[in-house]
């Protein structure tokens, strides 16, 4: 990985952060990107302390095509090459039926999870393909393929990074252009508390009684899936806890 481009979304925290740091530990070039600009200021301080990489940082909410557009276009020459597009940027928001679910939560979700992964993909394919090389990584979830009550939904937004994967790599065939598609389970991150609009105590109790995976167990693989050599793809990794057998079904330790 050394002196490859790495573009990483959501990457001011949690999978995204620890994504930054399995490739910086590797010695990749960072272009990172987030909404929140100053937890990714930090980040990349810190990626440049403890790994003495370079990495360039731009705001970016996936969810408006135009400024997806526009800041890759004006991304300076020397970082518009990307090696590896891990889009990250995604979350859960509300918790609930159908029938109380809140509008907001939804387009959140569909805006960030399918229309903004589409809108940065978009945006970074041609140039990969014109070189004939490069890799998407998504970051999708067991719940694409495990739908559960009152996250209809999260579970639809990433049944649709599924498809998007599959269709990818349809649509690119005959291209040396790879795509993958990582699905965890429970994951001790932000996700939670983000879900529940930032109410804690409710956030612990997902993970209470039982060893989640990291953010690092993630970046781990997705860090597997980009150092294959160039004629291996990884078509999807799916990863959970021991404890957890399927997306509702978890082993609590109840002492």
């Amino acid at each position: 990985m050394r002196n490859r481009t790495v573009f990483i979304t959501g990457a001011s925290s949690g999978i995204g952060e620890a994504c930054a740091n399995a490739f910086a530990a590797a010695s990749a070039r960072l272009l990172l990107a987030a909404r929140r600009m100053d937890r990714l200021d930090e980040v990349a301080s810190r990626l440049r302390t403890e790994y003495d990489v370079e990495v360039h940082t731009i705001e970016l909410d996936v969810r408006d095509v135009g400024v997806v557009s526009r800041v890759l276009a004006e991304l300076p020459r020397e970082w518009s090459e990307i090696d590896v597009l891990v889009n990250n940027a995604g979350l859960a928001r509300g918790f609930g039926p159908v029938p109380e679910g809140d509008t907001r939560d939804w387009d959140e979700m569909m805006d960030t999870n399918v229309k903004g992964l589409l809108y940065v993909t978009r945006a970074v394919l041609p140039a990969m393909l014109a070189r004939d090389r490069g890799h998407v990584i998504n970051i999708s979830s067991i719940a694409g393929d495990e739908v559960y009550p009152n996250g209809v939904a999260y579970c639809a937004s990433k049944a649709a990074v599924d498809a998007i994967s599959y269709g990818l790599r349809m649509d690119i065939a005959g291209s040396s252009v790879r795509v993958t598609n990582i699905k965890p389970g429970m994951v001790e991150t932000e996700f939670s508390e983000v879900r529940f609009h930032g109410d804690r105590d409710r956030a612990a109790k997902v993970y209470a009684g039982v060893t989640p995976l990291s953010a690092a167990d993630v970046a781990d693989t997705v860090f597997y899936a980009a150092s294959r050599p160039p004629h291996v793809n990884i078509d999807e990794i799916k990863l959970k806890p021991v404890a957890q057998a399927t997306a509702t079904m978890v082993a609590r330790d109840s002492g």
